[in-house]
């Protein structure tokens, strides 16, 4: 990638929970102000690559969220500040709130409020690139305790992903496979410590598919 495939001030916004946001800052601190999630590496990386064209970086993960609690938050945390690539990793809360009978995992609400997520930010922000980070777990900590359970309803979401990508023309970043391959090498602990959220190496493993599919995608040369 060079200088050049990115207009100047593009604006990267990455949305999430607790694995987007890691322990980001909530003030304007430059030096804490990205967390040191998978976002942290990416944004590290495209603002050294493109720093001609200064671009800028948001994240607004917030942890313990679902995809329900990314739509109550929407017009602050996404349209008001006009990404031009918006990127999402969500999923993994909704699941845990069902496995643990929790009150707010009653009725899964995942593909309904993924669309609604979808459909406003077609219809406010129809210039924005989308980029849908397929969910994942290993077979670790909190999943391993019932891993029949989790792994029925990963898959299903991670097929929901796929779809919405599909309906609305986002990139899709797959991202199961790759830690089942990493776990090939390391234990799944090295990866995800409890089965859900990712070491330094698993932030960079999604950072690097990351940066892979959407350069591939052409997306970044808008």
């Amino acid at each position: 990638m060079t200088s050049s495939t990115i207009g100047k001030n593009k604006v990267f916004l990455f949305q999430g929970d607790s694995i987007t946001d890691g322990n980001r800052g909530r003030d304007e601190d430059p030096n804490h102000i990205l967390g040191h999630s998978y976002a942290y590496i990416i944004g590290g990386k495209l603002g050294n690559e493109l720093a001609e064209q200064q671009p800028v970086f948001y994240n607004r993960g917030i942890s313990g969220d679902r995809i329900s609690d990314l739509y109550a938050r929407w017009n602050e945390d996404a349209i008001y500040l006009q990404p031009d690539v918006l990127s999402i990793l969500i999923g993994v809360n909704d699941i845990w709130r069902m496995m643990k009978d929790e009150p707010g995992g009653v009725t899964d609400r995942y593909e309904r409020a993924y669309r609604h997520v979808l459909e406003e930010t077609r219809e406010v922000l129809p210039q924005t690139k989308l980029v849908l980070c397929e969910p994942f777990i290993l077979n670790t900590g909190a999943p391993s305790e019932a891993w029949e359970g989790w792994s029925k309803h990963i898959t299903h979401y991670q097929q929901v992903v796929l779809d919405l990508a599909e309906e609305f023309g986002a990139v899709h970043v797959p991202l199961q496979a790759a830690f089942d391959a990493a776990a090939a090498r390391a234990h799944a602990a090295y990866w995800l410590w409890d089965g859900v959220h990712p070491t330094h190496s698993g932030h960079d493993l999604i950072a690097r598919e990351w940066l892979n599919v959407v350069a591939d995608s052409g997306i970044l040369n808008g």
